[in-house]
């Protein structure tokens, strides 16, 4: 019988590899084009919602990238109030598979992955859908792909102006200060979301409610603005899209899947005001040249994405391979 062997890769090990923001907003990238020409296989997401009072829920994702010819799956958690515990509200694993024998390839740590590739997605859309002159960034949340938002979205455009707020005072203040200290440029903190978000160039909503409120109002969002609300319960005024040209999602099909509470856009879809001729693109035909993204200045362009499985893997899959080149991480026996 022959022996099979897995490599697992913690979150110090991912460290040590010295993976850049462009890595990974180039492995998210590439995979966004193969979502475009149809080389993904992607399952439907699936939510597993323990008996635990609403403490949190699990997500299960699921997807093979054929040009890669790598298959896997992801589990993570999402508990809103792991903070007090000191731990993230995300924490994930990333199963690897062969798909030639169903092997198992590797084990990897996926909050970082999860976090990054998160802010990987906005950068990317924000790369075809925002101005190119956009010179001021309003951001809401705190949370783990807050970082990841933008860093990644500074390094695209080097904001003159960098605004943040998230719930919990604690929380913002020191996300500015972090930010500011990483970025070498001032970041203003602001209590409320108004402040923050109206007449930035480009918004982020990565709230943390526990039931729907409006956070975001349409008339935030002058000529020539990209918003990108992904939430887990809805920040979204009711008749936001009343004022936006244009709708993209990451997949059509998982904007409408899962538990009809998730998502921030799932208000709109529900009273059938988001419907499938409403929307503009998937972001992977974008990519591929497929479908246009931003046409003119004046535009108003909303990006949806609420996680693809693939760019977990595809950023998995490079993290692997990193890793066995400099033989990082644990060797376990499977059998």
């Amino acid at each position: 019988m022959t022996s099979v062997w897995l490599r697992y890769l913690n979150a110090a090990d991912i460290d040590s590899l010295g993976v850049t923001g462009a890595d990974i907003v180039g492995a998210v990238e590439d995979v966004l084009h193969d979502h475009g020409e149809d080389r993904v296989v992607f399952e439907p997401r699936t939510h597993l919602v323990p008996d635990n009072g609403g403490k949190g829920h699990f997500n299960v994702l699921r997807g093979h990238l054929s040009s890669q010819q790598v298959s896997g799956v992801k589990v993570v958690g999402d508990f809103v109030g792991n903070f007090e515990r000191g731990l993230p509200s995300e924490m994930a694993l990333i199963l690897l598979l062969d798909p030639d024998t169903g092997m198992p390839r590797a084990i990897v740590d996926g909050t970082m992955i999860t976090d990054a590739r998160t802010g990987a997605m906005t950068a990317v859309g924000a790369k075809y859908l925002a101005r190119k002159d956009s010179r001021v960034l309003g951001h809401i949340g705190a949370r783990g792909t807050a970082w990841w938002n933008v860093v990644l979205l500074d390094s695209l455009f080097d904001f003159a102006e960098i605004r943040v707020t998230s719930k919990r005072p604690e929380s913002r203040e020191a996300f500015g200060e972090q930010l500011s200290k990483h970025l070498g440029k001032p970041v203003r903190v602001f209590d409320n979301a108004a402040d923050t978000l109206d007449g930035a160039d480009i918004m982020v909503e990565a709230s943390r409610l526990v039931e729907p409120e409006p956070l975001v109002r349409k008339e935030f969002l002058r000529p020539g603005s990209f918003l990108v609300p992904y939430g887990t319960i809805s920040a979204l005024e009711l008749d936001l899209l009343d004022v936006v040209d244009k709708v993209v999602v990451d997949d059509w099909r998982e904007s409408q899947s899962g538990n009809p509470e998730f998502g921030a856009l799932r208000p709109q879809l529900n009273a059938g005001i988001l419907t499938g001729e409403r929307v503009h693109a998937e972001i992977g035909d974008v990519v591929a040249g497929k479908r246009p993204g931003r046409e003119n200045d004046d535009e108003r362009i909303l990006f949806w994405h609420r996680g693809l499985s693939t760019t977990d893997l595809s950023v998995a899959n490079m993290i692997l391979r990193r890793a066995e080149a400099a033989d990082v991480g644990t060797m376990l026996p499977y059998r």
